[in-house]
Formats: structure tokens, sequence, C-alpha cells
């Protein structure tokens, strides 16, 4: 098939001298829409004064012609600055500290292209602590907010209070379910944990037993999604395994050590663990004081170094890991998108999944 059959939109046109094609810029979108370029302009930038059918044929316009807006030389052109606020949990959690520093990288870089980058950390799982970190971004008039969600009705709250305040709000990671947030960025938690399911069982598919499942807290709805997915499939697909009522750990590892050992020596015949949240050097302290025979088989999520080193050591059977550069560059992208008021595809910021097991960790 030709490149002139498979762009057989006539408005998108070949320049004469390259025969490549050029692109869509808002004169093309005005043209096509039957608008003026004031009108485009209006409705890029958000402005009151257009009607809704206005704004539809404009969207489709952009739409038909495949129009990107260049964020950063529309900024560039009025020095405008984005100020986009993180938060996120503070604490011992290593993919947290990984995300700060992540995070952290970002912030350097998007200073050229004219964004600041600011972050506050929170107790993890305190809906009130988040929702108060929420209302002072609010006061503090910034463009976005990017945050790691906690369910709880003060945080939708916030949420709403942003949104009414003009604030574009993208959760990242974890998602808030019923509010107002614009867009989620991270991985499909429930597709992770039937993935988690569907490895775990087949490491114990020889054995007869019970699983031990290890949360941070049910009060996040990744948590909560990767623990409903993995009971689906336990479910489902393997029947003869019992599954124990989660271990809630906050993350942290000396309470996951704890309550993990305790229920060791509840249960003799704890053949496999699913850990959904943080906390997992923890989890590996319970497993060595236990010294079980053959021990349990484990899968774990996010790749740090005490995961790496577990996984090489034989401890850990499978890490399943989502990229968190990713994730932040793809929410910056989004926000500002949000902010410009440029369409976004619903599964733009959806992360695939790895696995990691010993024989293919980077």
């Amino acid at each position: 098939m030709s490149i002139a059959r498979r762009w057989s939109n006539p408005d998108i046109m070949k320049t004469k001298e390259t025969g490549q094609m050029s692109r869509p810029t808002v004169h093309d979108v005005a043209r096509v829409a039957k608008v003026s370029l004031s009108t485009v302009d209006r409705v890029l930038n958000g402005r009151d004064g257009v009607r809704a059918t206005t704004q539809e044929r404009v969207r489709a316009a952009m739409k038909q012609l495949g129009y990107e807006r260049d964020l950063m030389a529309a900024n560039l052109s009025r020095k405008r600055i984005y100020d986009i606020h993180f938060v996120i949990p503070d604490g011992p959690n290593s993919f947290m500290r990984n995300l700060a520093a992540e995070l952290e990288t970002h912030a350097r870089i998007a200073l050229r292209d004219r964004t600041e980058i600011t972050v506050s950390l929170v107790p993890p799982f305190d809906g009130r602590a988040l929702a108060a970190a929420l209302r002072r971004a609010k006061e503090a008039g910034v463009d976005g907010v990017v945050m790691v969600a906690t369910e709880s009705a003060e945080v939708r709250q916030a949420v709403s209070e942003l949104r009414a305040a003009g604030i574009q709000v993208v959760t990242l990671i974890s998602d808030l379910s019923a509010s107002a947030r614009a867009h989620f960025v991270g991985i499909d938690n429930v597709s992770a944990g039937r993935t988690a399911a569907g490895l775990l069982g087949r490491f114990c598919a020889d054995r007869r037993g019970r699983i031990a499942i290890v949360a941070g807290s049910m009060l996040v709805r990744d948590h909560v999604e990767r623990r409903l997915g993995f009971e689906q499939v336990m479910h489902a697909e393997f029947p003869d395994l019992d599954l124990l009522p989660p271990i809630e750990g906050g993350d942290e590892a000396a309470r996951v050590e704890a309550l993990l050992s305790d229920v060791l020596r509840k249960h003799d015949d704890i053949i496999g663990i699913y850990s959904l949240g943080g906390g997992n050097r923890g989890l590996r302290g319970a497993l060595d004081r236990a010294g079980a025979v053959p021990r349990p088989m484990v899968v774990v999520h996010e790749l740090t170094d005490q995961s790496r080193v577990a996984l090489q050591d034989g401890v850990f059977d499978a890490v399943l890991q989502q990229d968190i550069h990713r994730e932040v560059a793809s929410a910056l992208v989004i926000i500002r998108s949000l902010i410009e008021a440029v369409p976004i595809d619903a599964r733009t910021g959806l992360v695939h999944i790895e696995i990691f097991l010993r024989d293919n960790l980077p």
C-alpha cells in the first residue's frame, strides 16, 4: 500500500518541494472547521465566548487533520510557565522513593520546557493529609496537580474544589474512584493482579496449601484492584489453593515482617505469597526467619534494590514492574495538554507491566 493511499485524508497535503506530509497548522484547523483563527485560539486555550457546537467543530477538525499542538513553541511565544504540583506518599517505601527521585530528575529537565515542578510529600494512606495538600495547591494557584491518590471522601471533595477553580487534576499510579479527576496515568491494576495470580498459580500447581496476600492498605485503589484481579483468577483457575485474608502492612518493612511472621507461624501449609504493595524487605525477613522447606513461591511488585537481590537469591520468583520514568513523563505531557485544552485519547497514560524472573533481569 502506498503512502498516498494510506494518507487518504484530502486535508493533509504533501509539500511540493519534498513530497513529505506537511504538519497541520491552526490555519488548516480554522479552514476545515470554517471558523476564524481567533475562535481556534480560544478553543485551544480554553477561553470563554465559543459556543459548544463550535467548540465541537474545532475539535473534530483537529482530530480529522491529526493536529497536535506544539505546546513548547506556544509557551515560548507567550512566555507561559506551567506550574505543576505533584503530591506523593512519604516514608520508607522504596518504590515511592524511586518515584521522588524520578520527579527530581524530570524537574531539572522540565525547566527547559518552561515547566516548574514542585513536590509535596504526605503520610501514606492518609486521606486527610492528602486533601490538605491539595487545598494548599489550590491556594497557591498552580496550573495542575498530579497525585498518588488515597480513597477518601475528603480527597474527592478537594479534587472537586481544584477543578472548580480551573485547576486540572491527574491521578498517578493509584486512581481515585467517583472523582472529578481528569485523567489517570499508570498500569491496569486489575490486570496486574490477574497476571500475578496466573504466575503464582502455575508456580504452585503441583502443591496443595494456602496463599498469603500482603497489601499496603485497602484504602488505595491500586491495591484494591490488584487484590480483585488476583482473587478473580485464583478462584476461577486454581480453586484448590486457599486464599488467606490480606495482611495490611502499610508498606512498612518492619510491620510486614512482624505480621507475616505471625501468619507463617499459624499456618504451616503456606505455599505461595503475593505481595501487592511495598515493604518487601520485611517479606524476605519473615521468610528467612521461618526457614520453611520447601519455601513458599513468591510474586511481588516493583523491581527495587531489595526485590532484585531477593530475585537473584531465589527467594522471590517473579517481580511485576511498572515503568515510573514513563509514568512521570506521560503525566507531564497529559497535565500540560489538559491545561492547554488539547484533546487526549482515553487510553493515553496506560502503562504496560513488565515481568521479571531471575533469568531476564535488566
